[in-house]
């Protein structure tokens, strides 16, 4: 029996539908069909028929209305994620959103209530979920070795001015609506269920040429959870790590590229036990608290298949992983309702910068 060959219509031929999704689609033949595509650019809608051999529409209604479509990718402007969704789900089609899926919770709520009413599927471009280097640092966080982790710093900086659609807060811009939705989510991962979190922020305008932010600290926090130190500047002549962990045992750090660990076994740690009295030198001297700890190391490095880059795995892991939802019937993996709790983090960081967002 033939695999069914999934039937895509896409919303946008920008940086996001061109470049990212359909360059993608096309190299998952036995999986997708890009059937259609929706701009009101008529040189982007000639050079899809040419790319990718399909039809192309001035806008979206036309083409679902003329297209037998499996799935629609929502990649049009950000702030048209919420309302052109809306109206998909409640014509009876799935739908693949870029991010930011909304703007607020309740805007979310109402999507998954469409899907829920229609029977329909809402998955969510949130690729960095399967992001190498942050699946191994969830595989060496689940492993133990490095104990308790106490505290998660996410960092995505550098230095740049920026002056496109994306720096307005009318089109739902920002950087912690362009940039932070990838690390949000992965620091919700890591994170943990149970409750929201504790969230406090600072936003500024630095660089940007737009009214909306374009520096983020934000600080999650709660009893028993890790807490996260996550901050996206556009100020930042010479950035961080994008990832630095400490854990009560050991601590990670490093790139997309490249981490590197290492922790201690407290089976082989000097026995120690607390000492109220001054501590001394065998010579009688006044001594500081010291051990030498036996260290064990670990690393890994970016290695994909095939010339693949990290964009193209992540990319690719989604789209398989929505295949098998849409025509096996497995749960998504990532979820509306967790990008909700993501959306609800945003929104309490704008309530508390209202010298941005009045």
């Amino acid at each position: 029996m033939t695999a069914k060959v999934i039937n895509v219509g896409i919303i946008g031929q920008g940086r996001s539908g061109r470049d990212i999704h359909g360059n993608l689609l096309v190299q998952l033949p036995e999986h997708y069909r890009i059937a259609a595509v929706a701009d009101a650019i008529p040189e982007r809608q000639e050079r899809a028929k040419q790319e990718y051999g399909c039809k192309a529409y001035a806008t979206w209604e036309e083409m679902v209305e003329s297209e037998e479509l499996d799935l629609v990718v929502n990649a049009s402007p950000s702030h048209q994620h919420f309302p052109i969704s809306l109206e998909l789900l409640n014509r009876g089609l799935h739908v693949l959103c870029e991010k930011p899926l909304a703007k607020t919770p309740e805007e979310v709520d109402r999507l998954i209530e469409a899907a829920e009413q229609n029977n329909r599927v809402l998955a969510v471009f949130q690729q960095s979920r399967y992001q190498p280097a942050f699946e191994k640092l969830r595989e060496v966080i689940d492993s133990g070795v490095l104990g308790r982790i106490v505290q998660i710093d996410f960092s995505l900086n550098n230095f740049a001015r920026r002056w496109d659609w994306q720096t307005l807060q009318s089109n739902n811009g920002g950087s912690l609506m362009n940039t932070g939705p990838h690390p949000v989510d992965q620091a919700l991962q890591l994170f943990g269920e149970g409750a929201d979190p504790q969230v406090l922020c600072i936003m500024d305008r630095a660089n940007t040429f737009g009214d909306a932010e374009d520096y983020v600290k934000l600080i999650m926090r709660g009893p028993g959870k890790p807490t996260i130190d996550l901050e996206i500047s556009s100020t930042c002549a010479f950035p961080h790590e994008q990832f630095n962990i400490q854990g009560t045992r050991g601590g990670l750090h490093g790139s997309s590229e490249k981490l590197e660990w290492k922790y201690f076994a407290e089976s082989e740690a000097p026995e120690q036990k607390l000492t109220r009295e001054p501590l001394f030198k065998s010579d009688g001297t006044p001594a500081y608290c010291s051990e030498v700890l036996p260290w064990q190391t670990g690393a890994w490095e970016l290695a994909l298949p095939n010339g693949k880059t990290a964009f193209e795995h992540m990319t690719e892991k989604l789209y398989l992983m929505l295949y098998a939802t849409l025509v096996e019937g497995k749960p998504l993996e990532i979820t509306p309702q967790q990008v909700r709790q993501q959306l609800w983090v945003m929104e309490e960081c704008r309530r508390q910068n209202p010298q941005i967002y009045a």
